[in-house]
């Protein structure tokens, strides 16, 4: 049985900083693409970063430079280190692993970021 457990969602002022974990099993974390997306109230889900089974990372323009992506393949976990949190980073962010090859696309349940201003 796959699963995807986030942890480390909140509250936070803008500027403060998270950490969220993706916590995967029942997969071979190795094969996947990770990611974390995100869904705000009233807006579509969008792609925040993902990291590669190689360790190359991809962020969305408006996360560049304040957040951090990176996987742990020994612990089957992911990481978003999260700062210079703005009011607009506040979302449900939800942990995704994609099979690099093959089939395989599976979705954590969500945690809830909030930056108050």
């Amino acid at each position: 049985q796959v699963q995807l457990v986030e942890s480390g969602g909140g509250l936070v002022q803008a500027g403060g900083s998270l950490r969220l974990s993706c916590a995967t099993s029942g997969i071979i974390f190795s094969m996947f693409r990770m990611g974390w997306y995100r869904q705000a109230p009233g807006k579509q889900r969008e792609l925040v970063a993902s990291i590669r089974s190689s360790g190359s990372t991809n962020y969305v323009g408006s996360v560049k430079g304040r957040f951090t992506i990176s996987r742990d393949n020994a612990k089957n976990t992911m990481y978003l280190q999260m700062n210079s949190l703005k009011p607009e980073d506040t979302a449900v962010y939800y942990c995704n692993a994609l099979k690099e090859w093959g089939a395989g696309n599976y979705w954590g349940q969500g945690t809830q970021v909030i930056v108050s201003s």
